[in-house]
């Protein structure tokens, strides 16, 4: 006679289950219809983005993590943020001010009327000597005049048509925002700003909400981590980190006219020779091979140093937003 334990136990498994009563059955579609709704809200904040050309960033800094906006338009069609406010505010920037000023006083020298005479004639025929000479050169000197008139046109011209950025900004801050609904609200308000001066701002102002603040992957950058990861040494640096750490602080120190961090990501200086080592790591091949050589070479103290002053001149002009 066999074990009813056995039996019992083989039934129950065979019986079918039966939802509770009081528990309402879970709908398999649900999720499902979730999901394409989340989908479908993403690929509309895309869209908005793409035909207003302008992208939400996220920011994280020491002091925290915030959101902001950037575009990029010709040069010809930006007005520069305005500076001067920001830098009376800096004790070292005004002091520097002072010095330039005293530098380009005219220091005037009361001769007695001998030498004052002495020095007339001396000039007097300096310049008979300069148009003589003038008058030799002639036409030569016309032409050359013409073609350097002409090459500095065009410079101003290609430098007119290069796209560069320009962030949420005021009077040379950036304006960062804790959150989406904070940002939206800044941006519907009126309230003055750099990105106002874009043909698209008003429509934006009227479109945007909280849910499409949503940065890309690429439109989110970790300042807050790069200081401690180049203190880690060469065998834990980041490639993509530091890299897209440049990208931003490059973008920043033109759009909020900070000269001292362009000079330090400028070509030839050791931490544009860093990003340049980084990226061809990424290339792989023999420009990896040599990429990874050139990092060993890069002194960990001295990046790390050049990082901690950039973040620090950066978070320094951060006007940060509830």
């Amino acid at each position: 006679m066999g074990n009813p334990k056995h039996t019992e136990v083989s039934v129950a498994r065979q019986s079918p289950q039966r939802p509770d009563a009081d528990e309402p059955e879970l709908d398999e579609t649900e999720g499902s219809v979730e999901s394409d709704t989340a989908s479908a809200s993403a690929e509309a904040a895309r869209a908005l983005w793409e035909e207003l050309r302008i992208d939400p960033v996220e920011i994280a800094l020491p002091a925290g993590t915030g959101y902001t906006l950037r575009a990029y338009r010709p040069a010809r069609e930006l007005t520069p943020t305005d500076v001067a406010e920001r830098d009376q505010d800096d004790p070292f920037l005004a002091r520097r001010q002072v010095v330039e000023e005293d530098e380009d006083d005219e220091t005037v020298v009361i001769l007695d009327e001998e030498v004052a005479q002495e020095f007339a004639e001396s000039d007097e025929e300096e310049a008979k000597s300069r148009r003589r000479a003038k008058g030799a050169k002639g036409g030569e000197d016309d032409e050359d005049a013409e073609d350097a008139e002409a090459e500095e046109t065009e410079a101003e011209d290609e430098a007119g048509d290069e796209e560069v950025p320009v962030f949420l900004s005021h009077r040379g801050r950036l304006l960062l925002f804790k959150t989406p609904e904070s940002l939206v609200s800044f941006v519907r308000s009126g309230a003055p700003n750099d990105l106002s001066q874009l043909d698209s701002w008003n429509e934006l102002s009227e479109r945007v909400e909280p849910a499409d603040i949503a940065p890309l992957d690429e439109d989110i950058y970790e300042l807050d981590l790069v200081v401690e990861n180049l203190r880690g040494g060469h065998d834990a640096w980041d490639t993509t980190l530091l890299i897209e750490a440049g990208e931003i602080a490059r973008d920043l120190a033109y759009a909020l006219r900070l000269p001292a961090v362009l000079d330090m990501l400028s070509a030839g200086s050791s931490l544009d020779d860093l990003d340049e080592a980084l990226r061809a790591t990424v290339n792989g091949g023999i420009g990896g091979f040599l990429g990874r050589r050139r990092l060993k070479k890069i002194g960990a103290q001295t990046a790390s140093l050049g990082w901690r002053t950039i973040v620090g001149k950066i978070s320094a002009v951060v006007d940060w937003r509830d």
